[in-house]
């Protein structure tokens, strides 16, 4: 779920006062727990002739209570998403808003090589109770983000990140793509103001420093909706971004002049970084999402 806009941020975490800082005991209680990940064990393809893998990244926009009806049912999602590995030729793919029902029907779709790796979204409110998020419709089951692999995946695991103490908690997963042998990690970062009980806190500065320490230096893709702009001098949000997502990995789109426009309000939201050598950056509208996919070519010989 992307914010069109730039909604205000706090204030540096080294600089606000007390009443607005994340305790260490606040952010033990906000770690998201490990859960346990399903996925298919097939039989998967050889590895790409050319030394190169191609990952994808896409907000499917397919939670449809939430401003995603008009965007497309399940069968168009899952020929757009066909599409990317037909035609654009993505072997793995990290997906956000999307149900279970619909990506176990789309892994059926693609053969018995494809792997899914599934983690629900949950919703906490104020008294501490959670909740799973169910997608509309019949047999499409839970919301949540997923990683779908045309090659084995393996160590498959929850990254722990803060979490909001009240409202729609997202979150990291990584799993190695064995036949390359890359970290693979896809993330849907917080919002701003995405946590009802404390509306100012900042979360996505903590979710990337969690992202970035669960990945090695130089075999990983990692990415996903970040619901948040390239690095600027000008904007406040800015100091969100480690340092190392731009300098010890490198972005999909990073060496453009400008970078491309991933979501329908005019923003950049989708990001994939790598410590591989990048071959090829693509984005495509798929047409049934307010997001675009983002696919990032890389040599993995």
């Amino acid at each position: 779920m992307s914010s069109p806009g730039r909604p205000p941020v706090r204030s540096r975490p080294g600089r606000r006062g007390r009443s607005g800082a994340i305790t260490a005991s606040a952010l033990l209680a906000l770690v998201v727990a490990v859960a346990t990940v399903r996925f298919a064990t097939r039989p998967a393809p050889a590895h790409s002739a050319d030394g190169t893998l191609t990952v994808a990244t896409w907000n499917m926009c397919g939670v449809r209570q939430w401003n995603c009806s008009a965007t497309g049912g399940p069968a168009a999602k899952n020929t757009a998403l066909r599409r990317l590995v037909t035609a654009d030729g993505a072997r793995v793919l990290l997906l956000q808003e999307a149900c279970s029902g619909d990506l176990e029907a789309a892994r059926r779709s693609l053969g018995r090589s494809w792997q899914l790796a599934f983690q629900p979204y949950s919703s906490r409110d104020r008294a501490g109770r959670t909740t799973a998020v169910r997608c509309t419709g019949e047999g499409r089951g839970s919301a949540g983000f997923a990683v779908l692999s045309a090659h084995p995946l393996t160590a498959v695991r929850v990254v722990p990140s803060p979490q909001p103490v009240a409202g729609l908690r997202r979150g990291i997963l990584c799993a190695t793509v064995a036949v390359p042998d890359v970290r693979v990690c896809a993330a849907h970062l917080t919002l701003p103001g995405g946590d009802a009980a404390h509306p100012s806190w900042e979360y996505r500065d903590d979710q990337l420093k969690a992202l970035v320490a669960a990945v090695p230096e130089r075999r990983t893709v990692f990415g996903g909706d970040f619901n948040l702009a390239p690095p600027d001098a000008h904007d406040p949000a800015a100091w969100v971004w480690p340092r190392a997502a731009f300098h010890v990995y490198r972005e999909c789109d990073q060496d453009a002049s400008r970078a491309r426009d991933t979501h329908t309000s005019g923003h950049k939201l989708d990001y994939l970084f790598t410590g591989l050598p990048r071959v090829s950056c693509a984005v495509r509208d798929t047409g049934v999402s307010d997001h675009r996919a983002l696919l990032l070519k890389v040599r993995t010989g």
